[in-house]
């Protein structure tokens, strides 16, 4: 666990908080042996020295950016969300697609291994 990551998450309201702990967790479950640090401003995520999935909390939505391989392999389930380059959005009135979240954690796990 990172402390710029906590303060990153401390500075949230509750709901958000909560949100953004939840999805930490599991990105650390999926890929225990990531390193987490912040990058552009927000919690960053690496494995084998690459990019893995990088998160930031908003307030109306959770931003999820799994650069490009993640979002393009994942499309028809992301299509639903509004989506930037690299990015995707995950609003707040709406459930958190956390098992989703894992399979695309996953699988950037394993082409970072690859």
């Amino acid at each position: 666990m990172n402390p710029d990551v906590d303060a990153y998450i401390a500075a949230f309201p509750e709901e958000v908080r909560q949100i953004l702990t939840d999805i930490r967790a599991r990105i650390l479950k999926v890929a225990p042996d990531a390193d987490e640090s912040m990058s552009y401003g927000m919690p960053a995520y690496k494995t084998h020295g690459r990019p893995l999935v990088y998160m930031a909390g908003y307030a109306k939505h959770i931003g999820f950016y799994a650069t490009p391989t993640g979002h393009e392999a994942f499309a028809a389930e992301l299509s639903t969300y509004k989506q930037g380059r690299g990015s995707v959005q995950f609003p707040l009135n709406r459930p958190i697609p956390y098992e989703l979240i894992e399979r695309i954690v996953a699988f950037r796990a394993e082409e970072n291994r690859g």
